[in-house]
């Protein structure tokens, strides 16, 4: 079997411990004196011995603690040496430093019933007080350091506890950071969606009729509608490009998010870029907003209705599109209703991405809403089939108003 690699630092204690029993040999200090049976170079095979173990301190600490006290036995025959006590000391404090958790509970309770039963026996044997000194003696050299090696032990054992917790709360914080990154992100995405999709599709409409009808008059009408999307897109790109820069007052300041009152200029909108398309555009219940509406639910409201509006002017069938926003009769919830003539069509006026429904239920998820869209019947005397989006806001929760 290979033995591990001594630590540096043992190396050091081990080369220290031995040159300095060394040092006291050659001028003869010794701790037993000359009652030893054995002669004084037998001092120096346990001391030898002993920095042999320092090397396994750290590595092997039972194993060396086991094999020291073996060593440190013989030496009570001979001379003895002051550094060979002082090693042995050290294979105590290392053994409750750096061994198993349990010999590290273990070895302070061994040492001290072990340090009051030699005092007791000595006393009983000597009857003689000087037979403390003893009992003090193995004190020191057992009980002393196992009681330090648990005491630095307990010190570092917390500072590593408290350095994991660091880390944790670090990886958590950086967790929620990232978290927030993309929930804003989501959010950016919502925004740039909702605001660019509608004007957007609506050039691509009318510029799709420029191009394909030659007649005068009809492109003039479509290049107008085109440059007034154009213009109101730009306008809402550096609303929102103000909101992320968050820049001060003056003529740089940002304008207000969207609110209901804005439904009605939101719907003329609608109205002129659907017109050749055979849409008709009918706007129910509110036209301002109630006051005190959080400004969340209505900035949803009215993102819904936007991008619904979108939706119709892509896929809807000629016919009448409804848009009804209005609270329920307690103010608990906001009803956001859209309804447009649904039918077969070969493919979509203008392009989409696809994200329109997502980011609507995105909305009404983080407001704790509930939100529908798909084919329903239609009502008596109209279309057969309609495509509906149905979403409600609630304006309470938890028989609390719901936040600003």
């Amino acid at each position: 079997m290979t033995l591990p690699r001594p630590h540096r630092d043992d190396v050091l204690i081990a080369v220290t411990g031995l040159l300095g029993g060394l040092v006291l040999w050659s001028f003869g200090l010794h701790t037993n004196g000359y009652q030893a049976p054995l002669p004084g170079w037998a001092a120096l095979p346990p001391l030898a011995a002993m920095s042999a173990l320092e090397l396994l301190r750290r590595t092997m600490p039972r194993t060396a603690l086991l094999a020291g006290t073996a060593v440190m036995l013989f030496d009570l025959f001979t001379p003895g040496s002051l550094a060979t006590v002082l090693m042995y000391a050290d294979l105590f404090y290392a053994a409750v430093l750096y061994g198993s958790p349990g010999a590290s509970r273990r070895i302070p309770v061994i040492t001290g019933m072990l340090t009051i039963a030699v005092t007791i026996a000595f006393l009983a044997w000597l009857r003689n007080p000087g037979a403390l000194l003893i009992g003090v003696v193995a004190g020191l050299v057992s009980f002393g350091p196992s009681t330090t090696g648990a005491i630095v032990r307990n010190h570092r054992e917390a500072a590593d506890a408290a350095r994991l917790r660091a880390e944790q709360t670090a990886l958590l914080a950086e967790m929620d950071r990232a978290q927030a990154v993309v929930a804003e992100r989501a959010r950016m995405a919502r925004e740039l969606h909702d605001m660019v999709a509608n004007h957007l599709s609506a050039i691509a409409i009318h510029s799709t009729a420029a191009l394909s009808l030659d007649d005068e008059e009809t492109t003039r009408r479509a290049l107008g509608v085109i440059r007034e999307n154009s213009v109101a897109g730009l306008a809402e790109m550096r609303r929102l490009i103000g909101l992320l820069r968050d820049t001060g007052g003056g003529d740089t300041e940002p304008a207000a998010a969207p609110t209901l009152a804005g439904l009605e200029a939101l719907v003329d909108q609608a109205r002129t870029n659907g017109a050749a398309s055979g849409l008709t555009f009918v706007l129910r219940g509110v036209r301002e907003g109630p006051a005190g509406l959080p400004a969340p639910v209505e900035l949803a409201a009215y993102r819904i209705v936007q991008e619904s509006l979108t939706n119709a002017l892509k896929h809807a069938e000629a016919g009448e599109v409804r848009v009804s926003v209005a609270p329920d009769d307690a103010g608990r919830v906001l009803s956001v209703d859209v309804t447009s003539p649904f039918g077969r069509r070969h493919g979509p006026r203008a392009p989409g991405s696809g994200a329109g429904l997502v980011g609507m239920e995105e909305r009404v998820a983080l407001l704790g809403g509930e939100f529908g869209a798909g084919p329903a019947e239609g009502p008596q005397g109209g279309p057969r089939r309609i495509w509906r989006v149905r979403a409600t806001l609630p304006l309470v929760v938890d028989d609390k108003e719901f936040p600003a």
